[in-house]
């Protein structure tokens, strides 16, 4: 696991019939109290899903967070209810999946409180990046963040040919 004090906001199915794209990269703050606000830019992206209720998680690969809208949540939920619960692998991975979250909502002005827990798990310090990825919003503790611009471990085009099998956009 690396360490990289991120968010994830999932938006793909926020709600019925809107897919979210999500675009930019921010330098934000988060306050003494935990709370970080969305920049602007984010927050008139995410009008469509502003009012809805959250989900903050641990995420399963890297020592950060994982910010669903509700309905997200819920949609995943759905994907796991065919898994057997007999078996130990598929509780370990549920029992995984779901440790640590909490339900949140975002304030009237767009600001996220992050438990304290979730905090300290994440290693979100006062300096963070937010990083639109398509459908959700990773948030980096802005020194994690660029540790990992720097990695020269990632070869991107390597990396493009697994993830996509070698397939093109048709």
């Amino acid at each position: 696991m690396s360490k990289c004090g991120k968010i994830i906001l999932h938006l793909s199915r926020a709600k019925k019939n809107i897919m979210l794209n999500l675009v930019g990269e921010y330098e934000v703050r988060v306050d003494a109290k935990g709370r970080l606000t969305l920049p602007t830019a984010l927050k008139k992206q995410l009008d469509s899903v502003f009012k809805q209720e959250f989900v903050l998680k641990k995420s399963l690969y890297n020592i950060c967070l994982e910010f669903y809208p509700i309905s997200e949540w819920n949609e995943q939920m759905k994907k796991f209810g065919n898994l057997n619960m007999f078996l130990k692998d598929t509780r370990d991975f549920m029992r995984r999946f779901q440790t640590g979250y909490k339900t949140v909502e975002l304030d009237n002005v767009g600001r996220l409180l992050i438990p304290r827990d979730l905090i300290s798990y994440s290693g979100i310090k006062n300096d963070v990046v937010v990083v639109s990825m398509g459908n959700f919003i990773e948030i980096w503790n802005k020194s994690n963040h660029q540790k990992f611009e720097k990695d020269k471990s990632i070869d991107m085009a390597v990396l493009a040919e697994k993830v996509t099998m070698g397939k093109s956009n048709e």
